[in-house]
């Protein structure tokens, strides 16, 4: 459950930003303040996989969910005075959703090159929760050894492989089966997707 009421949100340049999006539309939703880095990478995937003409001067909650989302604070990918950038604030998380390897490489090796890498630095050394949706295939054994040393470090490695129990019908209902795993990392109770075998009167 929050306890700051405050996340950390990061869109990096992977394919999937579907899962990104879709989080979002949800994490406002419970949380009081979600504060949001968007690459450049990450824009040049927004705008190929969903069609949405979004570049940096017209990013904007509305431009990115459909709807005006109060909550939401759009922080430049290159700023290191905000929030999120430092120790002493405190929120309850960070989501990478979704995560290039590289950003993932970037991390477990302590380069803090932007504010999405700086952030997770933190989350890291101030044992924060961290998870990385990460959405690469196959992995390489760089790719391996990078994510083993995260994961030795605290973070959490959720990758975007959507599960088809609940039959999906549609490519966000797929989608929807990485944003509901986000949720349960993060302690939300959801109706996202139903619980394997699990009956609504237990």
């Amino acid at each position: 459950m929050s306890q700051t009421g405050r996340l950390v949100v990061a869109m990096t340049g992977a394919s999937g930003a579907i899962y990104g999006v879709r989080f979002l539309r949800l994490a406002v939703r419970h949380y009081e303040r979600v504060y949001l880095s968007v690459s450049d990478q990450a824009l040049q995937v927004i705008q190929t996989e969903l069609g949405l003409p979004i570049t940096r001067e017209t990013l904007s909650a509305a431009a990115l969910l459909g709807t005006d989302a109060p909550g939401l604070t759009l922080l430049d990918h290159r700023d290191y005075f905000t929030p999120p950038a430092s120790g002493s604030f405190r929120h309850d998380g960070m989501v990478i959703v979704p995560c290039s390897m590289g950003t993932a490489g970037r991390i477990a090796n302590g380069v803090s090159d932007d504010l999405t890498t700086r952030a997770a630095d933190v989350c890291l050394k101030e044992k924060r929760r961290l998870i990385l949706v990460v959405r690469e295939t196959p992995w390489s054994l760089i790719h391996l050894r990078n994510l083993t040393r995260l994961a030795e470090a605290g973070a959490t490695i959720l990758p975007a492989c959507p599960g088809f129990y609940h039959r999906p019908a549609t490519i966000e209902e797929l989608a929807d089966s990485i944003v509901g795993r986000i949720l349960n990392q993060l302690g939300i109770e959801h109706q996202v997707v139903p619980q394997w075998q699990f009956e609504a009167n237990e």
